[in-house]
């Protein structure tokens, strides 16, 4: 449907895959300065409702708030250091205690009281805080940024966030979540997602939805990469059928369409005419990614007698464990010593892009990339 070219660009070497090095250096200059995605409000249904979340070492503790805010925080008590919350996900009572000496701290961070401490002298409560972590909501989708320089996510989200919009995510609910450990690298698993040059090989229940041509890539470099492609029945399910009425503002020329897109580094988005997907992407170390794949729905929808979305769930679990599959076979081939860095076809200009935006977030140059061994 649009001409695109990779303009002779190649794959990256073998290090970017590999090396512990440079994966310290990607959590170092990417995860811990670009905002990554960490849930949907959904999971926070009112006020003490948290979800832990790990970046690298640190776990971060997202909640809900009294004021029915979301707030998130190293979860780290500031008297030891001690972690405050174990379980991955619960409902706290208004308050967070430490379980090693009973310091406790309220729903907005501050210290409400620290046993014994009273008749220290000089200890003064409003000097230990919960350490805050930066945290925007759009579209119903929580993001942390851990710099101190995060800048505006309005400006850094302008390119896609009218793209996007009409879903109105922010209304959906969760209906399913599906964790995978995939061992391979996770820019492996961007680049797989950008491109369906692999579909008719690894993919064909999924080409037979979608002919692997028939798509456009609205946003072609940068942070936010993607578009849609054509659906030849209603929906991206096991019999090619909706499973949920067409959500409310959608219009007529989406409902063949499904809209894909990449928002480096964590995250992508999968917009269809009945539902949206959202794939968590969490690198763990240079050949292992954790990825949480979520299925969200209208509330009026969920709320039907018949309501069932099996067959999008069953089909896109199919499709995953097929990708991640080709994925961790790449990772095995690119960690020999026979690999050498081959080209691109113009199928997979997005992943041409992907890597300029990952040498840029790098501090890379397109010279030392090519020189790169």
């Amino acid at each position: 449907m649009d001409a695109r070219s990779a303009n002779g660009a190649g794959t990256l070497p073998r290090k970017y895959f590999t090396s512990p090095k440079i994966f310290a250096a990607e959590l170092r200059d990417i995860l811990r300065k670009r905002w990554i995605y960490a849930g949907h409000v959904s999971h926070f249904e009112k006020p003490g409702s948290y979800l832990l979340y790990q970046v690298g070492q640190d776990n971060i503790l997202i909640l809900r708030d009294e004021e029915n805010g979301i707030r998130a925080f190293h979860n780290v008590c500031r008297h030891r250091g001690t972690q405050l919350c174990e379980q991955s996900e619960g409902q706290l009572d208004g308050r967070i205690q430490c379980p090693y000496h009973g310091w406790t701290f309220g729903l907005n961070g501050s210290l409400l009281g620290a046993p014994n401490m009273r008749d220290c002298a000089g200890f003064d409560p409003n000097r230990y805080p919960l350490i805050s972590v930066a945290v925007h909501v759009w579209n119903g989708l929580i993001f942390l940024n851990f710099s101190e320089r995060a800048g505006s996510f309005e400006q850094a989200f302008a390119p896609i966030s009218d793209r996007v919009a009409r879903w109105q995510i922010f209304d959906l609910k969760s209906v399913r979540q599906i964790t995978y450990e995939v061992q391979a690298n996770w820019k492996l698993v961007f680049q797989n997602y950008s491109e369906c040059y692999h579909c008719p090989k690894v993919h064909p229940a999924l080409s037979k939805l979608t002919p692997y041509r028939a798509s456009l890539n609205y946003l072609r470099e940068g942070p936010f990469l993607g578009g849609p492609m054509q659906i030849l029945g209603e929906s991206m399910t096991m019999d090619g059928r909706s499973c949920a009425a067409t959500l409310p503002y959608i219009e007529k020329e989406d409902q063949r369409l499904v809209y894909y897109y990449t928002i480096f580094p964590s995250i992508f988005l999968t917009l269809h005419p009945d539902y949206v997907m959202v794939h968590r992407c969490r690198p763990v170390s240079p050949d292992h990614t954790r990825i949480t794949c979520e299925w969200l729905f209208h509330p009026e929808a969920i709320t039907k007698p018949d309501f069932d979305p099996s067959s999008a769930i069953e089909f896109w679990d199919l499709t995953n464990r097929q990708d991640w599959h080709v994925c961790e076979l790449s990772q095995r081939g690119i960690s020999s010593s026979a690999y050498t860095p081959g080209p691109y076809s113009d199928l997979e200009s997005l992943l041409a892009a992907f890597d300029r935006e990952y040498l840029r977030a790098m501090h890379q140059t397109q010279r030392e990339f090519a020189l790169a061994d």
